[in-house]
């Protein structure tokens, strides 16, 4: 590796290339690695492909004379975290509480994923670097703070290719159906989590959750979990989000909207955290954090082109 090669961990986004040169990815690869949509803050996010799929995805196929271009689906969902870790002990750690969430929520209401710690070697020092190898899953993103109305749900399964047939109401009727009996017991699990390991995954994040063909809501993100303490005490994470506080807003936006019921009167977890001045400071402090963002952002951006602050 060159000595001004940069830290992985640090690169806007990665290619084939940068992920064939990693010391603990096998070489030659049997298979292609394609940038995700979805790469965010935390960690970049790879399409782990098939080479006959890219192929006919750029070459196409021929079905009755004409030619198509299926869309490569993932194999897999290779993640690298960029999160950094002063000890083997941190990141195994941060591995434990990947687990709290898979025992709550695997394998229905989660992607599952295989976590693992490297050696990353770079310019001949090694460093310790957490990746995953996630199932890839298919569906539509859910939004917390969409409508979450009939309408509206319907309009992702149409997005998920319902057919039109003359009993298309009988089975949306039935999907949505399925969806709030799902969503139910996706929530049920979320706040058990909450209560007996005093943990919650990001629910706030746009696309960490992803709505299926069946009505099942799976969590796809597992960057961020964050502990939960009942004090009043905004707690945020490494970058400064309010990540804990909006989780607990998503999930109760998704029981009032998905299962059709205000938020329950008595529940500890709502009265502590969507108490209305609690909350006033948590927008303070997501505002704050969005515009320390746009600052980096333009100092970047100012840096590249010669500029200085």
């Amino acid at each position: 590796m060159p000595e001004d090669a940069e830290d992985i961990r640090d690169k806007s986004y990665l290619n084939q290339k940068d992920i064939l040169g990693l010391n603990f990815v096998r070489t030659p690869a049997i298979y292609l690695f394609r940038r995700h949509y979805r790469e965010g803050l935390r960690s970049h996010i790879m399409e782990v492909l098939a080479p006959r799929d890219v192929s006919k995805e750029t070459k196409g196929i021929l079905v009755d004379g004409l030619r198509y271009y299926p869309m490569a689906n993932p194999l897999k969902m290779f993640r690298i975290f960029r999160m950094r870790f002063k000890t083997l002990q941190d990141g195994k750690a941060e591995l434990e509480r990947v687990k709290i969430v898979a025992t709550y929520l695997s394998p229905d209401y989660m992607a599952q994923s295989q976590e693992f710690l490297v050696d990353y070697d770079r310019q001949g020092k090694r460093e310790i670097i957490l990746c995953g190898l996630q199932e890839y899953v298919q569906g539509e993103v859910l939004d917390p703070w969409g409508p979450l109305d009939r309408g509206h749900l319907l309009s992702l399964f149409c997005e998920m290719g319902l057919e039109k047939r003359d009993d298309s109401a009988r089975i949306t009727d039935r999907w949505i159906h399925a969806l709030r009996e799902k969503a139910q017991g996706f929530i049920g699990r979320l706040k058990q989590m909450i209560m007996e390991a005093n943990h919650v995954p990001d629910l706030a994040g746009v696309g960490n959750l992803i709505l299926t063909r069946s009505g099942a809501i799976k969590l796809v993100d597992i960057n961020n979990i964050s502990r939960v303490t009942f004090d009043p005490t905004i707690r945020v994470d490494d970058r400064g989000y309010p990540v804990g506080d909006k989780s607990i807003e998503a999930l109760g936006l998704l029981e009032e909207k998905l299962l059709g019921r205000p938020i329950p009167k008595g529940d500890l977890i709502y009265e502590t955290f969507l108490d209305p001045e609690r909350m006033k400071d948590v927008k303070a402090a997501e505002e704050a954090f969005y515009f320390s963002m746009e600052t980096l952002t333009s100092r970047s951006r100012f840096s590249q082109v010669g500029w200085h602050s």
